[in-house]
């Protein structure tokens, strides 16, 4: 019987497990990097264990540093989580073979899995369908030089034999690009998973991304109905429910079958998941891979079925035939349930890192995992913790339960929109809009359609509402702070020569005036103001801003968070005079992100064309290129691979071509 376990993760994942094991009465131990000392998850567990370092190459990839803080900590188990060493078999086998228990399946099916190649032939030999790999594609190459009967097969899709969440995935849709695209995923997936091998696969341009959730023991192997993973950018989840809308209720039975027919036919052992690709034309559905761990989408799952699947998962590892017992009979579900990845990103899908000066997300249980109330929340961050560029850029999964489809999206709606988050730049009103959308509500969504969708144009009206809000909270702290004349109304003029002027980044000029009944704005009416909130009418209807005001970037200014009307908005206050020193050269290229260089590519001196790469940069597990806005001359490399770069760095300069 387990009593004391080692989590061999961090964030969400890690307090997840903590929250099962406290009900259960089972002690925890965490184990954490120095970026995430101060992060909750370490302050839950009963015992910590630092590893030396941030990297994840130097931290929560060390198995050897794990084992040995599993045994330093009296744990007698270990959980993998997911990411990082949860399908790395040689980690299963240190943890069995140092006399602990292994919260997973068997490190053999680990292996059989883990390899995506030898996974499709295992599922190819067990009855599962299967996408085929271009017969010319051979160990990592072409084996033809015919330019014809490679391109009768495009598109393609590159994909990392090992790890997943998107690292190391490429579409390639010229022939041109393909071997440009081989090295790059490559190169994600080496740094990613420590495996740098990838495949190539048929890519399906409009397809859906349905997986199975499995669970298995000596007994049985189960499936747990369906989940729909479809809303993917840069294949990487965004939204997850469960069950899959709209698969019709024979295919959905085939795919839980084939996905058991797997389970046994590797001896699985615990939670996994089955992940297939449906193609809605012709209702038919191909294997893609086995995750042979915990899936960060398992809430929905949980909320349907009614079942704790950590719970579950140390029962098998107890030895316990607990899966049949637990499982629902006849994968029976009960309503529906949606969840969201909550991103430190911006519009661009660029990672963002920094101080949470706010992180407010409402919840009905927060990790009540199975409460079938409204809306639970998975975090992994608190209001004043730092998000680092070392780890993934996920802040929390927000999860709705309701009896229908339709009031799950509501739900979860209302709660985002309710949400407040200060300090970091995120995708919550990104998330609101793709729940809004006509497609999302019809469920005709497919892993192309985020990508492809334009971005809904925002309202001038709605936008102008929070900047004048953001202005006025601005011009209230003004007069809050004063020490003299406090009984004089705000910006208050005998003669009134013009209107005082606030101006933000990326936003035309707020004029106002100080009168005697306080503010007053063109085509607004002021109905309420103070540092922190601020009421208008606009066309007739009043609405509600709040706000939150922090020190600026540049000295002497100041950035206002503005919660209400359709967005939240993040504004920078423009200083009034422009200090040289922040000027930068034409042509300068900027870091977007904080990160470390990997690559560069060019040097001093050569030409460029424009959207030729000039660096590589990482940041947040992934890789972002840095390429030249247009022709001209490389006439300064300010950094070299391994260096660490703020947002913002000069990273190197290109001069245009006259």
């Amino acid at each position: 019987m387990i009593s004391r376990l080692l989590v061999a993760n961090r964030g969400e994942i890690a307090r997840r497990v903590f929250a099962t094991c406290r009900r259960l009465g089972i002690e925890t131990v965490a184990v954490h990097s120095d970026a995430d000392a101060g992060l909750p998850f370490v302050a839950e567990a009963d015992h910590a264990v630092r590893l030396p370092g941030n990297a994840p190459a130097d931290t929560y990839l060390r198995a050897d540093l794990v084992v040995e803080a599993a045994r330093s900590a009296g744990a007698d188990a270990v959980h993998p989580g997911y990411g990082f060493l949860s399908e790395n078999a040689d980690f299963a086998r240190a943890v069995i073979d140092a006399g602990l228990t292994w919260v997973g399946p068997p490190p053999e099916a680990i292996e059989a899995m883990g390899d995506k190649v030898r996974a499709k032939e295992i599922a190819a030999a067990a009855g599962v369908p299967v996408l085929s790999a271009p017969a010319w594609f051979r160990d990592g190459r072409s084996t033809t030089s015919s330019t014809s009967e490679m391109e009768a097969d495009l598109p393609l899709l590159v994909k990392a034999s090992a790890g997943g969440g998107g690292r190391g995935m490429r579409v390639v849709r010229t022939l041109d690009r393909l071997d440009a695209e081989i090295e790059a995923a490559r190169a994600e997936a080496a740094s990613a998973f420590g495996d740098g091998t990838v495949f190539v696969e048929p890519y399906v341009e409009a397809g859906r991304h349905v997986e199975v959730q499995l669970m298995a023991d000596a007994e049985a192997a189960v499936a747990l109905g369906t989940r729909d993973c479809s809303v993917q950018r840069r294949h990487q989840k965004v939204v997850e429910e469960a069950p899959a809308p709209g698969l019709p209720a024979a295919t959905e039975a085939a795919m839980c079958e084939a996905a058991e027919r797997l389970a046994r036919e590797i001896g699985y052992r615990g939670a996994g998941t089955v992940e297939f690709l449906h193609d809605p034309a012709t209702d038919r559905f191909f294997f893609l891979e086995m995750n042979t761990r915990l899936q960060v989408e398992h809430p929905v799952t949980e909320l349907v079925c009614g079942v704790d699947l950590v719970e579950m998962q140390l029962a098998v590892a107890e030895g316990r035939d607990a899966v049949g017992a637990a499982a629902p009979p006849e994968r029976m579900t009960s309503g529906h349930a949606i969840e969201v990845r909550l991103y430190a990103e911006d519009a661009a899908y660029v990672p963002q890192s920094g101080r949470l000066l706010t992180f407010d997300l409402p919840a009905d249980g927060g990790f009540d995992l199975l409460a079938r109330s409204g809306v639970r929340v998975d975090s992994g961050f608190a209001a004043g913790d730092e998000v680092s560029t070392f780890y993934d850029a996920m802040l929390a999964k927000v999860v709705a339960w309701a009896p229908t489809r339709e009031q799950a999206i509501r739900r979860l709606v209302a709660a985002l929109r309710q949400a407040r988050i200060h300090g970091v730049v995120t995708n919550r009103d990104q998330l609101v809009e793709i729940l809004s959308d006509p497609v999302f509500v019809s469920g005709e969504m497919t892993t192309t359609w985020l990508e492809s969708r334009p971005i809904p144009a925002e309202s001038p009206s709605d936008s102008r509402a929070s900047v004048v809000a953001g202005a006025l909270m601005l011009a209230a702290d003004d007069a809050a702070r004063r020490t003299v004349q406090q009984g004089v109304p705000a910006a208050w003029r005998n003669v009134v020569s013009q209107p005082q002027r606030t101006t933000f980044e990326g936003h035309d000029p707020v004029e106002w005036w100080g009168t005697r009944d306080g503010f007053v704005v063109d085509g607004l009416t002021v109905l309420d103001v103070s540092p922190s909130h601020v009421r208008l009418e606009v066309d007739g209807v009043a609405a509600h801003f709040d706000g939150l005001i922090t020190a600026g970037q540049a000295a002497g200014t100041r950035a206002v968070y503005v919660d209400g009307g359709v967005r939240s908005v993040d504004l920078r206050e423009v200083p009034r005079f422009t200090d040289p020193a922040d000027a930068v050269a034409s042509g300068s290229l900027l870091a977007p992100m904080p990160g470390t260089v990997v690559r560069v590519v060019v040097e001093a001196g050569q030409e460029v064309a424009a959207g030729d790469v000039v660096l590589v940069l990482e940041a947040m597990k992934m890789q972002h290129t840095v390429t030249a806005p247009h022709a001209g001359t490389v006439t300064e490399i300010n950094v070299e691979p391994g260096a660490q770069v703020a947002a913002g760095e000069v990273l190197a300069v290109v001069e245009e071509t006259p």
